[in-house]
């Protein structure tokens, strides 16, 4: 909604339209919502009706007037409408950047009502924590419970009363449920007619976007927070040089490349020279064509663009210009007007000098569509603890690969790939380089399937390491069961605890000192062959070394000899992954070392 008389001339300042994003879990209703509100139905011509691409929508205070009724009053509001931004995921809504924060001023988290939180509701919270950027909770779906009677376009308040109590009871305890949730994420949450201060208490508006029912109420509620909380920020300088944010880099027929971008602050001009934060470094442009779509219209659905002459704060816009095909999705876009360029080229790169990653000598390789997700997904890898060793925006690259290749851990050997494409040969050269991509378009899905894959290559290593370690276990000969007394000696024995495997060493204490027996060279358990014995079981077992009645003796209690370095890695590092009793029987065997030399194993 483009602002083209100043209110004050003099200032030439004016109240530019918040800029409101609408998040929440794929399938909870945040088009059907924004259909609603916009009275066009995008969703029946979208792919399972998800949200494809991004898009904003302004709606003037005299249609929020007439959506809202009596809970609306346009002459109480000074600000001019709503400009809705579709995005369609948290990581997009975190691409809406502005010097250093989120473009949106405010944002309505849409939960399903049925089905509760979600994990993308939880990182919609996430992000909208680390941004601190103002919310409502739309609790959508009340149409759904059982037994709701609608009432089309109706507050939700007269059309709660107007059902059974079994439903209106139904509905408080659903909505109850995500006041806890909210409390469990660290938010004080309550119905928004309860809110007194909605600074300290999220305000969650029960609707339905298919009925229309507390559509109103979650309008009049946004309206009055911008009106309240958001007035300071909204006054721009309406003629100043235009500063926007890219939300999508696209082809447009007739026009080559362009960009998609919200302006928040002045005016872009249909002369400007700008400035745009690009992949390499920031490009220099002059403006071809500024293109908007038909009022109430939106950028993605609408073909028919119509040219306009300037766009002023808060407006979404379509930008011809040339150069473009560098441009980054999430990167400022600048107005240079009667500023020196290089002083402008220097803003956009001290902006994008803000997205920081911390990157290590030794990590994994990170790709994304966008510098948000970017940021978003260095976050939550940095809360998990995983390094980062690259990360860039854009397609994943034979490069990427060559990068990933020179880690020297087999669990860094992986690329992460948000929202991107990877490039032909890339695949089939990460297969024969053993490098692993994840693709996935929800970073908590991204984070979670190579956290899988970090625990199994773990997992196999431990399995490599127990298979070449001599693993602890005592046994007793039995009274009455030598069949061979040397060369080998073969004897019947009962295993007390642990595991015996063949060509270990067999040793018997003397106080704390093992001293060494023979070795144990072939287990047999009635008549066949075995590589091992566990504890309880009895066989009998040839030992290369000793004489019975002269080195051993039916009845003694033999050890599996343990390497000092071998009882040292499986105390420190192995112990969950052995059995109890072989626990037990380490524990006790270092006991017995530990009493002569109380540093043994250690």
């Amino acid at each position: 909604m483009a602002e083209d008389t100043p209110t004050d001339t003099t200032e030439s300042s004016s109240l530019r339209t918040p800029i409101v994003a609408v998040l929440g879990h794929v399938d909870h209703g945040k088009t059907t919502l924004l259909d609603k509100i916009r009275g066009s139905a995008v969703t029946e011509g979208e792919a399972g009706a998800i949200t494809q691409h991004i898009g904003s929508t302004a709606v003037p205070l005299d249609v929020i007037g007439e959506m809202a009724g009596d809970l609306v009053d346009p002459a109480d509001f000074d600000l001019p409408g709503l400009l809705f931004i579709d995005t369609p995921g948290h990581h997009s809504f975190s691409t809406l950047r502005s010097r250093g924060g989120a473009l949106a001023d405010i944002a309505i988290v849409v939960v399903d009502v049925t089905d509760g939180f979600q994990p993308q509701t939880e990182e919609a919270l996430d992000i909208l924590k680390r941004t601190q950027t103002p919310f409502i909770v739309a609790a959508n779906k009340v149409d759904t419970i059982p037994g709701w009677n609608p009432n089309d376009d109706q507050p939700i308040q007269a059309s709660k009363e107007r059902q059974a109590d079994r439903v209106q009871s139904d509905l408080d305890e659903r909505l109850y449920e995500l006041i806890g949730q909210l409390s469990d994420e660290g938010f004080s949450a309550d119905f928004y007619w309860r809110v007194q201060n909605f600074q300290n208490n999220i305000g969650v508006v029960p609707l339905s976007a298919m009925t229309g029912e507390g559509v109103p109420d979650l309008l009049t509620v946004l309206m009055g927070l911008s009106q309240r909380y958001l007035k300071e920020e909204m006054a721009v300088d309406v003629t100043g040089p235009g500063a926007g944010t890219v939300l999508e880099v696209t082809d447009e027929r007739g026009f080559g490349t362009t960009i998609d971008a919200v302006v928040y602050d002045g005016t872009i001009r249909a002369d400007d020279q700008l400035v745009v934060g690009g992949l390499e470094e920031p490009i220099v442009t002059e403006v071809r064509a500024l293109l908007q779509p038909r009022p109430l219209a939106e950028i993605r659905t609408e073909k028919e663009f119509e040219k306009v002459d300037s766009v002023a704060a808060a407006a979404g816009v379509k930008i011809a210009a040339p150069d473009l095909d560098d441009a980054m999705a999430g990167a400022p876009v600048r107005v240079v007007r009667d500023r020196p360029v290089e002083e402008v080229i220097a803003d956009v790169e001290a902006e994008l000098a803000e997205v920081e990653v911390q990157t290590a000598e030794e990590g994994i390789v990170v790709k994304a569509d966008t510098l948000g997700s970017l940021e978003a997904i260095s976050s939550t890898l940095a809360d998990e603890e995983i390094p980062i060793m690259r990360a860039e925006v854009g397609d994943v690259a034979p490069r990427d690969i060559r990068v990933a290749e020179t880690a020297n851990e087999p669990t860094h050997r992986a690329i992460l790939a948000f929202g991107v494409d990877v490039l032909e040969d890339t695949a089939a050269l990460a297969e024969q380089e053993d490098v692993r991509l994840f693709e996935n378009d929800v970073i908590y899905q991204l984070v979670e399937e190579y956290d899988e894959h970090v625990t199994a290559i773990e997992e196999s290593q431990q399995e490599q390491i127990l298979d070449n370690i001599t693993r602890p276990a005592r046994f007793r000969i039995l009274e009455d069961h030598t069949f061979r007394q040397s060369d080998p000696a073969v004897v019947g024995v009962e295993i007390l605890s642990g595991t015996i495997v063949r060509n270990s060493n067999v040793a018997r204490f003397e106080g704390s000192e093992p001293e060494r027996v023979g070795q144990l060279k072939g287990i047999q358990d009635e008549g066949d062959d075995v590589d091992e014995a566990r504890a309880g079981e009895r066989v009998a077992v040839s030992i290369d070394g000793p004489t019975v009645g002269r080195d051993i003796e039916e009845g003694d209690e033999l050890w599996i000899e343990l390497p000092e370095k071998h009882a040292k890695i499986l105390e420190q590092e192995l112990t969950e992954e052995i059995p109890a009793d072989e626990r037990e029987t380490l524990s006790m065997y270092l006991d017995k070392r530990r009493n002569k030399d109380p540093f043994w194993g250690k």
